[in-house]
């Protein structure tokens, strides 16, 4: 199974993921191949797969990318190759995707449950984004002008939850995530015999 989840920035995304990841632990977070140099305290294979501008290039020549972008000066991609071998492991994925991403994912065809995450209004995402204090003005209007954009992508999703309460939206998003295991997809997965019976 494969939950791919959006929503702009400040939309308490990265705290839903973790409540989501530590409540299912058949779920993993999937993990991007990218040509910037790894951090302090980022780990191969379990943080991002680093690799160089050329290597990727040559997967992207290969069509061996689920999705990718260019960001800041570098790329990002999700491997085919790992989704599928992820999956036989018998892991469910959890895609932290934008909204880009999610139209490469499904132009190639990629069953899922795709979630967008919405705030409430405008101006509660301009007042979260003002409360974490990071952002100068110029940086606001450039994430909010972004938003808005992103925003309308949304008839591309299966589910729309609006966080208004970050334990609700934990709670909705679960509950999807239980339902989406019940698809007939993924019924089918697990019960290959069902497609012989007339």
């Amino acid at each position: 199974m494969r939950i791919f989840l959006s929503g702009p920035s400040g939309v308490g995304k990265s705290t839903i993921i973790s409540a989501i990841l530590g409540k299912n632990r058949d779920l993993v977070l999937s993990i991007s191949y990218t040509t910037r140099p790894p951090r302090r305290m980022e780990i191969e294979g379990k943080d991002y797969f680093f690799i160089t501008r050329q290597q990727f290039e040559e997967m992207i020549e290969k069509d061996a990318f689920l999705e990718w972008a260019h960001v800041h000066n570098h790329l990002y991609g999700t491997s085919i190759s790992w989704v599928e071998s992820t999956e036989l492991a018998g892991k469910h994925i959890l895609f932290d995707i934008d909204v880009q991403g999610v139209g490469q994912a499904q132009e190639k065809g990629s069953p899922g449950c795709y979630i967008f995450i919405i705030p409430p209004s405008m101006d509660e995402l301009r007042s979260r984004l003002d409360k974490r204090g990071t952002e100068d003005e110029f940086t606001m209007k450039t994430r909010l002008d972004n938003a808005r954009q992103e925003l309308t992508a949304w008839k591309r999703y299966d589910f729309l939850v609006v966080n208004d309460n970050i334990e609700t939206a934990i709670k909705d998003i679960q509950s999807i995530i239980d339902a989406c295991r019940c698809s007939k997809t993924e019924a089918i997965k697990r019960l290959p015999w069902l497609l012989k019976i007339a």
